[in-house]
């Protein structure tokens, strides 16, 4: 197979750990005779320094005629400033829209060997096996908001908007999910406080009903559902959820495994070109020291190639080797419990040894 993939270091550490997720592409290439292309392209605060945009329009237009884009990491304090014209995050926002990205996939697993990285007891944690499916495109990230004067100076607002059509979506998307893996999905809302929850609620119960009445099927409110995960994280099996609840409930959950560097996602869409990248940020406080830890960027390589290409051998070889390495006591610093560690080209190093 030939395919084209974009790859988007982005700021930070964003460079070193996509560096890893490349050359183990090229060892998945060699060893089963596909040609990966991969080309590189600015994005995010270093985009903004170098033509004062966080997505140019050669990088969205190359990301277009791609089969899929690997995103290290964006932002940093540099390009923090609230009254800045742009920022880095408003380029991850716009290539979300633009490529239709509507669902973001987190999974959240735990490894027996990593156990004792996690903040829970092993007992808590210990076969923790959880798909997120977030809605990625609607909801109070992309509603109307603003800011007004008020008798005390001023006052902001935002707006949370939903339609059934972007519900019924993501909710068909978990419910396959659910279908191929234990069986059972749960949804997330606040629907005893609002309204757009109580669509979600609805219409969520109706796609269920009508097309995937095979499946087991619960909902939690928010705030419940931020307790369960660190009390039974085992119970659940696909959740899906809106965008503001997904956003804050996957990042709690990517501790359950004990390190944001073990945690990958995809974003993807109807058909185009998806988005792959680890969900932790762009850590400034340790770039360029070679210490980050690349295996959620190379964990969402695995991603790209299940979800763009549907080359599952590929991805699940990935997967192994990852595990091969944990198994084997390689531990970059994030997990390493203060013993030995090993660097972050090191620790790509192991994994393209593990895939041969």
């Amino acid at each position: 197979m030939q395919a084209d993939f974009v790859l988007l270091p982005g700021d930070g550490i964003g460079p070193e750990i996509v560096a890893q997720a490349k050359r183990v592409l090229t060892a998945v290439a060699t060893a089963f005779g596909h040609e990966f292309r991969m080309t590189e392209h600015l994005m995010g605060g270093c985009a903004i320094d170098a033509c004062g945009n966080p997505l140019p329009d050669e990088t969205l237009q190359a990301c277009r005629q791609s089969q899929a884009v690997l995103l290290g990491a964006v932002g940093g304090p540099k390009w923090d400033d609230p009254r800045a014209k742009t920022r880095p995050e408003v380029g991850l926002l716009k290539i979300r829209r633009e490529l239709g990205l509507f669902a973001n996939l987190r999974p959240t697993k735990t490894w027996d060997e990593l156990l004792d990285a996690s903040p829970l007891r092993r007992e808590i944690v210990q076969g923790t096996d959880i798909l997120f499916v977030r809605e990625l495109t609607g909801g109070i990230y992309f509603g109307e908001s603003g800011r007004r004067p008020h008798a005390s100076g001023e006052e902001a607002w935002n707006v949370m908007t939903y339609s059934t059509g972007e519900i019924e979506r993501v909710v068909r998307l978990a419910a396959h999910a659910a279908r191929g893996r234990r069986g059972r999905l749960t949804m997330v809302d606040k629907a005893n406080v609002l309204e757009a929850s109580r669509l979600w609620r609805q219409v969520s119960e109706a796609v269920v009903r009508t097309e995937f009445p095979d499946l087991q099927y619960n909902v939690v409110l928010v705030d419940a559902m931020a307790m369960h995960l660190i009390s039974k994280p085992r119970d659940f099996d696909v959740v899906v959820t809106e965008n503001l609840f997904g956003d804050i409930l996957t990042d709690e959950a990517s501790m359950l495994p004990g390190s944001l560097g073990l945690a990958p996602s995809a974003s993807i869409g109807s058909g185009g070109p998806g988005l792959f990248e680890p969900i932790h940020g762009s850590a400034p406080d340790i770039a360029g020291q070679n210490v980050a830890n690349p295996l959620a960027t190379i964990l969402a390589a695995a991603m790209m190639l299940r979800y763009s290409l549907q080359l599952e051998q590929e991805a699940q070889a990935i997967e192994a080797a990852v595990n091969r390495v944990l198994a084997a006591g390689c531990r970059t610093r994030d997990i390493a419990g203060g013993g030995a560690y090993l660097s972050t080209t090191e620790m790509g190093d192991r994994v393209v040894a593990a895939l041969a």
